[in-house]
């Protein structure tokens, strides 16, 4: 079997999509929520308009909406598996939520942009404009979270199980794409006008979700299996009790270890810029930017990181990846210097790819059958969404702990990413399956 690398790239505009909204969404709203604190102004050198919170309510408010998504994107999973429609069983939810995240999107950092001077970082009396700004992330992310599982379902849809880790190397190799297009165009487009990343981000999401739609086709048979059968929701997650004792306990550990990882991610992936100028003494333009060397090595290295999985095993090359970046991290705690960080973070991005390419195609094969693969991504959604809730509050409550030291996120990274490693030691299941089925 030869991949068709032409119809999975099309398949990675999804998640090139959905890579934007997040990389300037972390980058620039933590910034806009401490912005016009006296201490973080003073630490980091902030000249721009914001509500003036501490690192843990802000971390509280980059994960309020993520608890609904907690609940929507596993059963997102099985509705679409039993959804059928003429353009197919997850289309519909992609079509019908990007344009309304998108649009939220768009409104977020006007928010920021409308706080008189004299009342900067005096959120009691901006009452209006920071429910205009909550519920502008709030439907922003809830438009996601309806979404981004059907979208991340269609690799397996489409793609037999022996071929997954090198599609999925495809398709987050288009989403490193955009991550370095929010990144580097996002740095600059900031440095011009705030709002500007936000807008132009939103317009290439819909082209690049417009080109998804135009040149991908669901299977017929998944499609058409969707209507006849009889089965509902409810069945389908019943079904999940009745895997094999030794797959289930093999999921079990596996959702654990994406939990742990990705905990430890969201501690960088949330407070770097904010590290970057209070540690390392960069703007936030700048260091928004450093951190696109890691998807830069993630780009080069998710074609490898796949045919790597194909020789020695995806659980191996995950625990490879693990113990790598959880070593390179801590060396960035004890060297806070600005190129030897970009130095590592280009590093981690190998480690990451090494990780993150495998750890998906693992969730759903451990799946008896194809029919259900929203459901097994929803699993996968469970951990990292409840990570992407918890994450950011823990590590937020962290540096606050440690007087706003933000260098602390290159000790605790490490922590989480060992926990993954010693979950993944207890998985048998997830491997490549010898059927194209």
């Amino acid at each position: 079997m030869k991949l068709d690398y032409r119809k999975t790239a099309l398949i990675g505009f999804g998640l090139f999509s959905a890579n934007i909204i997040w990389v300037i969404y972390n980058t620039y709203v933590p910034i806009f929520l401490q912005a016009g604190a006296p201490a973080f102004d003073s630490q980091l050198a902030v000249h721009t308009f914001g509500f003036g919170l501490s690192a843990t309510i802000t971390g509280v408010i980059m994960t309020l909406d993520n608890v609904a998504a907690f609940f929507i994107q596993p059963i997102m999973g099985p509705i679409s598996d039993r959804t059928y429609t003429r353009i197919g069983r997850r289309m519909p939810y992609i079509i019908v939520c990007v344009p309304i995240a998108v649009l939220a999107f768009a409104l977020i950092p006007l928010a920021p942009m409308l706080i008189p001077a004299p009342l900067n970082g005096q959120v009691d009396q901006l009452g209006g404009l920071f429910a205009f700004f909550i519920v502008a992330i709030g439907v922003t992310l809830l438009a996601m979270a309806v979404f981004r599982t059907p979208l991340l379902a269609l690799m397996p849809d489409l793609v037999p199980s022996p071929l997954r880790s090198q599609a999925n190397a495809v398709i987050n190799l288009m989403g490193g794409i955009g991550g370095i297009v929010a990144f580097l165009i996002g740095g600059m487009l900031y440095g011009i006008y705030r709002p500007l990343p936000f807008w132009v981000a939103g317009v290439v999401i819909l082209l690049a979700v417009g080109i998804l739609f135009w040149k991908v086709k669901e299977p017929r048979k998944l499609v058409e299996s969707a209507a006849e059968h009889e089965k509902g929701v409810r069945d389908i997650l019943r079904g999940l009790r009745d895997i094999p004792r030794e797959n289930a306990a093999s999921l079990a550990l596996l959702i654990l270890t994406i939990f742990f990882y990705m905990m430890g991610f969201n501690a960088i992936e949330t407070f770097f810029s904010s590290y970057g100028v209070a540690t390392l003494g960069v703007n936030e333009a700048t260091a928004g930017m450093m951190l696109s060397a890691a998807y830069i090595s993630f780009i080069i290295f998710a074609l490898p990181s796949g045919w790597l999985a194909t020789r020695i095993g995806r659980k191996r090359t995950m625990m490879l990846g693990e113990l790598l970046f959880a070593g390179l991290l801590l060396v960035g705690f004890f060297v806070p210097n600005a190129p030897v960080i970009v130095a590592l973070l280009a590093l981690a991005g190998i480690a990451w790819a090494m990780i993150n390419i495998n750890s998906l195609p693992m969730v759903v094969d451990i799946s008896p059958t194809d029919e259900v693969m929203g459901t097994y991504t929803g699993l996968y959604f469970v951990a990292a969404t409840l990570a992407a809730v918890l994450g950011p509050i823990v590590n937020g409550w962290i540096i606050d702990l440690t007087g706003r030291n933000y260098n602390m996120i290159f000790l605790v990274t490490p922590v989480f990413f060992v926990l993954a490693f010693l979950c993944m030691l207890g998985v048998t299941k997830g491997e490549a399956k010898s059927s194209t089925a």
